[in-house]
């Protein structure tokens, strides 16, 4: 019988077999952390607090661009509505297969959400985990209202802020690195991940939001073609495709979809008004889901 521990903030009953990654370097010096009470120190003096929410800020205020970066309150508010309500499920299960593919039943991986946001990703790859799998989870996310709402959640994974062109990692110490949607920095993923440890990363497609984007913008810029460019210290694992539609019945699920997006913010007032306006929208979603291996030797 697989055993279950209570249910998470979104009701879903998650295996057992949960750690939070530990292997964690200072921020300031890349010395190794150790948690000691309720804070990560390092050998040089080096101090971070677990805040009472129970996540680690290690974004020195030397690394930010602006005082409070990354997704507001408000962004991080709506992306949870609409990824609780199961909108994005797919994107979620393949996700999961691919990071638990070709495991043995009794596996013991770690792996890093880069750009974690409120967390959905990782809850649903715990709950994809089998019986006898050991994951260990980071969460990582430069905005400290997403990383707060991910903590709320889930107390199993290890939440941080952070940022990925300096991940607060120590290196060859993951088995998988995610970057859905994300801003990938290839140099430290390949740096953080062991030989043989997969990149797997989520990226819109040309019909992604297509109906929403025809509504917000006078007319759409052609699209780029898809990057073939295989990241120094990686080979490519084959990409799949995912495609499906999903049906917004309210405005609340529109507005919440275009406050997650970077659309909200490049499109002008007259496109934003128009997508208030909906009260329904049968939404096309694509996705490339693309997979990359750590190559051995490389560094």
């Amino acid at each position: 019988m697989t055993k279950l521990v209570p249910p998470s903030a979104d009701g879903c009953l998650q295996p057992m077999r949960v750690t939070p990654f530990r292997m964690l370097a200072c921020p300031l010096d890349g010395m190794p952390l150790h948690c000691t009470g309720s804070a990560w120190r390092c050998v040089s003096g080096h101090s971070f607090d677990i805040a009472s929410q129970g996540y680690t800020h290690l974004l020195p205020v030397q690394h930010k661009r602006s005082r409070d970066p990354g997704d507001s309150k408000e962004m991080v508010a709506a992306r949870r509505r609409f990824l609780t309500a199961g909108f994005y499920r797919p994107i979620a299960a393949a996700v999961s297969r691919a990071a638990l593919a070709g495991l043995p039943a009794d596996a013991a991986i770690s792996c890093l959400d880069a750009g974690c946001g409120e967390g959905y990703y990782l809850r649903e790859l715990a709950a994809a985990a089998g019986e006898d799998q050991t994951l260990a989870l980071l969460g990582l996310d430069i905005s400290r209202w997403a990383v707060r709402a991910a903590a709320k959640q889930d107390r199993r994974v290890n939440w941080v802020v952070g940022s990925n062109a300096r991940l607060p990692v120590l290196p060859g110490t993951l088995d998988r690195v995610l970057c859905l949607f994300g801003f990938p920095v290839y140099p430290e993923f390949a740096r953080v991940l062991k030989a043989g440890g997969r990149l797997l990363q989520v990226d819109a497609g040309p019909d992604h939001l297509r109906e929403l984007r025809e509504i917000i913008y006078p007319s759409l810029k052609p699209e780029r073609p898809a990057g073939t460019h295989t990241p120094a210290g990686f080979r490519r694992l084959p990409t799949e495709t995912l495609r499906f539609v999903v049906e917004l019945t309210h405005a609340g699920q529109i507005a919440d979809l275009l406050a997650m997006t970077p659309h909200l913010y490049r499109a002008n007032a007259e496109g934003r008004a128009r997508a208030a306006a909906l009260t329904a929208l049968s939404l096309s979603v694509e996705v490339h889901l693309t997979c990359f291996e750590r190559s051995p030797g490389s560094s």
